[in-house]
């Protein structure tokens, strides 16, 4: 019996990989768009953020970032929660979702859960909970854990908020949908990565994610030469973004922010650092650029996409 004949397609997914090169599969099982290396793997990803000053309310964003070839996006809780106030619901929601192909990684919440102000505190454990079965039903996994509601002089101590992400963390106990804490590099406490580092080890909670952010390690001012202490099963998304020469990390703002390999961040020793080997890491272009807010929101998360893409194939 002879045996069966390889496909050209096959023998050229099989010389790329073995070569190192990139190859790119799609498959509607996990949504997600995946370029592959011998080892690491990406799934590329839009946060809304980039298309944001464009308005275009929730539903248009989702079909813009689809258009566009993402099949993974990052929402906002207030463009969602207009959809819903105006009539939507979440099972609609849902529905569009699977017709576009398009899966929601995570949701960028700002509940005040980190607060010292208890009554403030409560009230905003019982939205995050809330938002927390949204996302269950809709289908996503993650929800973002900011410190939304502090300031320079009223952020609590390091112990403290690792105890009220411990609190948050026991929702994805039942939920399912694990809150990230995530790094800001202008807010106290939370600024570098040993800084929330501390606060997910320190929680004590098995499930315990830690949400990176390119623009935010050098707004921190954290060291590369120690970033490969945090173990890259910490991360599930890194955000991508760039930022120009002669910013100076105290005060380089959001706005600042630029298409991911067109300024002078180190993309690739991040990149080659945090890549994990067992899953894809999840990079979201996330900006908040005025002069791309301009422009086309459709022509801006192509040219996201492209972007990424060409960063990870210079790997």
């Amino acid at each position: 019996m002879s045996k069966p004949e390889i496909s050209r397609r096959k023998a050229l997914q099989f010389i790329g990989a073995s070569a190192g090169m990139s190859v790119v599969t799609k498959t509607s099982a996990n949504f997600g768009e995946t370029i592959s290396m011998k080892k690491p793997a990406f799934t590329l990803c839009l946060n809304m953020a980039t298309i944001r000053g464009h308005n275009l309310g929730f539903v248009k964003e989702l079909e813009t970032a689809a258009t566009a070839g993402f099949r993974s996006v990052e929402i906002w809780i207030d463009s969602l929660q207009t959809y819903l106030n105006n009539g939507g619901t979440i099972a609609e929601a849902k529905k569009r979702l699977d017709d576009l192909g398009i899966k929601i990684e995570n949701l960028i919440s700002f509940t005040e859960w980190i607060v010292d102000d208890e009554t403030a505190r409560k009230k905003a454990i019982e939205e995050l909970k809330l938002q927390m079965d949204m996302m269950a039903q809709i289908g996503c996994k993650r929800i973002a854990a900011t410190g939304k509601g502090t300031t320079a002089t009223s952020v609590p101590d390091l112990k403290t908020i690792a105890d009220r992400y411990r609190t948050i963390l026991e929702l994805s106990d039942s939920t399912g949908v694990i809150p990230q804490i995530e790094m800001w590099g202008f807010q106290k406490n939370l600024s570098r990565v040993s800084e929330v580092l501390y606060i997910a080890t320190e929680s004590g909670h098995p499930s315990a994610r830690i949400l990176m952010d390119i623009f935010h390690i050098y707004r921190g001012n954290t060291s590369l030469d120690t970033l490969h202490l945090m173990s890259p099963s910490a991360v599930d998304i890194l955000h991508m973004n760039d930022y120009p020469a002669n910013f100076n990390h105290e005060t380089i703002t959001d706005a600042d922010r630029i298409y991911p390999g067109d300024g002078v961040a180190p993309l690739k020793r991040i990149l080659t650092t945090m890549a994990k080997t067992d899953q894809p890491l999840i990079l979201s272009t996330e900006l908040f650029n005025k002069l791309y807010y301009q422009q086309d929101a459709l022509t801006v998360a192509k040219t996201s996409l492209a972007k990424m893409k060409a960063v990870i194939n210079g790997l």
